[in-house]
């Protein structure tokens, strides 16, 4: 145990220089620190086959998504490569994870959902994770000072990848905000969102759960979590015709190619395309 702890201290020292998210070492810890339990030996005596034993009962047995695979081995991979040097180890390749579509709510059911809500905290997180697109961490992490209310726009400090970006504010959000601000009494550099704790921001859990009990009263059918709101924001923002490049920036992405599975889901413009067997006499 004590080899085990000295190499998952390196694993998170390694990784807080190469500037991983706190999520994400998070993570990576928690898979190796699993896996070397369960497979009970020294990390310097482990093979291949240990790994892909490993991973065929997590996905045999448990039954675990390609993605949530992916991720294991991406921390396996990065455990051994970079803290024990042996590159050997995880060589082969992850399965291909699914492409499923993102789930997209339409307008009227976004409506719904915002009149659900019951009192103005609700609603305004509901309306600022629609109306800008943001991640749910990006949104509970802002702070009062991070809203400009004369120009309708905020600012993501240290979002994925580290990055700032600035994210747009509907006029109606930025009223609701504001209410919100005053009502609790906060300071520039509050956070906006909280719990019970007003000095910490309202966990991701807790948000989860408020969509979920007012898609529930909405009487939404899809499975509403804050992701399905940014991905309604980009899908909306596509059929009003707003450049694709655009939205990339809105949204943080550093790759088009990731904002580019938004045109397969906007079903108004397919629906603008004739059949060629209408076009004939």
């Amino acid at each position: 145990m004590r080899t085990q702890s000295k190499y998952l201290a390196r694993m998170e020292s390694e990784l807080r220089l190469r500037g991983f998210t706190e999520n994400t070492i998070k993570s990576y810890l928690m898979h190796v620190k699993n896996f070397l339990k369960k497979v009970g030996k020294n990390p310097a005596k482990i093979t291949e086959e240990d790994v892909k034993d490993y991973i065929s009962q997590k996905m045999i047995e448990e039954g675990l998504s390609t993605r949530t695979i992916a991720c294991i081995m991406a921390a396996l991979r990065f455990f051994f490569s970079e803290v024990m040097k042996k590159e050997d180890v995880v060589r082969f390749k992850p399965p291909k994870q699914e492409k499923k579509l993102p789930t997209v709510l339409t307008k009227e059911e976004v409506r719904a959902l915002i009149d659900a809500a019951e009192n103005i905290k609700h609603k305004a997180l509901v309306e600022l994770l629609y109306s800008s697109g943001l991640r749910i961490s990006e949104c509970l992490n802002l702070k009062v000072k991070d809203i400009d209310f004369n120009n309708f726009v905020g600012v993501v400090r240290g979002g994925k990848g580290k990055k700032d970006r600035i994210f747009i504010i509907s006029k109606r959000v930025a009223e609701d905000l504001q209410t919100l601000i005053t009502m609790e009494n906060k300071s520039s550099e509050d956070y906006i969102f909280t719990g019970k704790d007003r000095n910490r921001p309202m966990t991701p859990r807790a948000a989860q759960k408020i969509i979920s009990n007012l898609s529930a009263v909405a009487g939404i059918t899809k499975n509403v979590t804050p992701h399905v709101l940014r991905h309604s924001f980009a899908t909306h923002l596509l059929e009003a015709g707003v450049d694709i490049r655009k939205i990339q920036e809105l949204l943080g992405h550093a790759n088009l190619n990731t904002t580019q599975i938004y045109t397969k889901v906007s079903a108004k413009e397919l629906m603008k395309i004739k059949s060629p067997l209408d076009e004939m006499d």
